[in-house]
């Protein structure tokens, strides 16, 4: 061969070898290196703007949840309300699905294989099924709560929320194998053909928690015990948002797509906005709520006191009460058949200082030889005396007993006296 033929050879083995570098470097695109891989190109492709924004604000929500579950651990030693506390676990759980949501919007940002499409098949709606699954068990134990200010245990409403969660791990699980090995053969199927509808109806249980969980907070708003309510609003607050969120999705992964012409390029970004926006709306209007809530004490005492007027005595208020009741018996013992002065004439004996006056009633001699001699020689009579009104308004006091009885001796004594002394026996003298 000669050498211009050789030459030329060369020159065109030169130029093949050129034009496949460049076709080379024609395919990947702008932001990605030559050495990635194609199926991560949506992570770093400039052209395709919604990968690189959604692996950003995922990337915030990570971070976020990590440092949630960190400070809702952290919080515990501070919690002052037991039926607060017992919630903690089932919040935890609530973040770890939040977590996985987060992180699986990498899966639907990345192209499909054979491993992504079955972890999003089956993950997208166990994740949701946790997360749904803990605000129902919440929303459980808030109408126990809102009514009796006692709810279940913490151990019992994580059973609940990790029950439910398992009931949708079965499903899937078996609907991935169905899917994958159909009609009982050995031959493998494709994950990833599957038809949109399909996928929805497989989120059929999720859909179920979801309205249960938006009908049962209703009467969480009816009860007598306010301080729980607030968590109420924010679970409502939550679960409608998510149902709008989820209406949206499915109207436009189902029909939407299809109707504008961007079908099936389209579909992994609907499902990537959809698990971002539900996430984060679980962050903003249920978790940073409940954590601000976690350590405030969950009594209620301007209620409490109205409910239950008589709680709290103190010994201090008993012996007050003890003591007004007594005074209460000793001034009602001595005033029970006294006449009131604005409609009864005042008795004569109203202005008893504790001293005998001179017109204590006397029994004439005739009164007493009438007498007979089993009976006393004579009655004694002594009026209702009463204290004068400033001595009762600035002793504060009533008549004793010693008092009266010593009066009534004085008297006997003083009678018997005067009855040795008497010189006629119809006398009617008084003393």
């Amino acid at each position: 061969m000669e050498k211009p033929e050789i030459l030329l050879l060369c020159l065109w083995l030169l130029l093949t070898l050129s034009a496949l570098g460049e076709a080379q470097a024609d395919t990947v695109p702008a932001g990605c290196g030559p050495e990635l891989n194609s199926l991560y190109y949506n992570l770093c492709d400039l052209l395709a703007a919604w990968g690189i924004v959604l692996e950003a604000i995922t990337s915030a929500g990570i971070v976020s949840t990590f440092i949630l579950v960190i400070v809702l651990v952290a919080s515990i030693p501070f919690v002052q309300d037991s039926r607060k506390k017992s919630l903690v676990g089932t919040q935890v759980f609530f973040l770890l699905g939040t977590f996985g949501l987060f992180c699986l919007v990498f899966d639907f940002i990345v192209k499909k294989n054979f491993s992504t499409c079955a972890s999003r098949r089956f993950l997208f709606g166990v994740l949701f099924s946790i997360c749904f699954s803990c605000l129902w068990a919440h929303t459980l134990s808030l109408n126990f709560l809102v009514r009796k200010n006692k709810g279940p245990r913490g151990w019992w409403i994580f059973a609940v929320a990790l029950g439910l969660s398992l009931v949708e791990v079965i499903i899937n699980a078996e609907w991935l194998i169905i899917t994958i090995v159909r009609n009982g053969t050995s031959t493998r199927g494709d994950p990833c053909n599957i038809e949109n509808m399909d996928f929805v109806m497989a989120l059929i249980y999720v859909l179920c928690l979801i309205l249960a969980t938006f009908i049962s907070i209703w009467p969480t708003q009816c009860g007598r015990y306010r301080q729980w309510k607030k968590h109420g609003i924010f679970i409502f607050l939550t679960i409608s948002l998510s149902i709008a969120i989820w209406v949206v999705w499915i109207v436009i992964y189902v029909y939407g797509n299809q109707q504008m012409g961007t079908y099936p390029q389209w579909d992994d970004p609907t499902l990537a906005i959809a698990l971002v926006s539900n996430a984060w709306t679980f962050i903003f209007l249920y978790i940073i709520p409940e954590i601000s809530q976690l350590t405030k004490p969950g009594s209620d005492p301007s209620f409490e006191e109205d409910l239950y007027p008589t709680r709290g005595v103190g010994y201090e208020t008993i012996l007050k009460e003890q003591k007004s009741q007594s005074t209460f018996v000793e001034n009602k013992a001595f005033s029970m058949d006294e006449p009131s002065s604005a409609k009864k004439p005042v008795s004569p004996y109203s202005g008893y200082n504790g001293q005998l006056r001179s017109s204590v009633y006397q029994p004439t001699e005739m009164a007493l030889m009438n007498k007979g001699p089993s009976e006393t020689p004579y009655d004694v009579i002594i009026p209702r005396a009463t204290a004068n009104s400033h001595v009762l308004n600035s002793n504060h006091s009533t008549l004793r007993a010693e008092d009266v009885f010593g009066a009534q001796n004085k008297h006997a004594a003083y009678e018997e006296a005067k009855k040795s002394q008497a010189h006629s026996p119809y006398s009617n003298s008084r003393w």
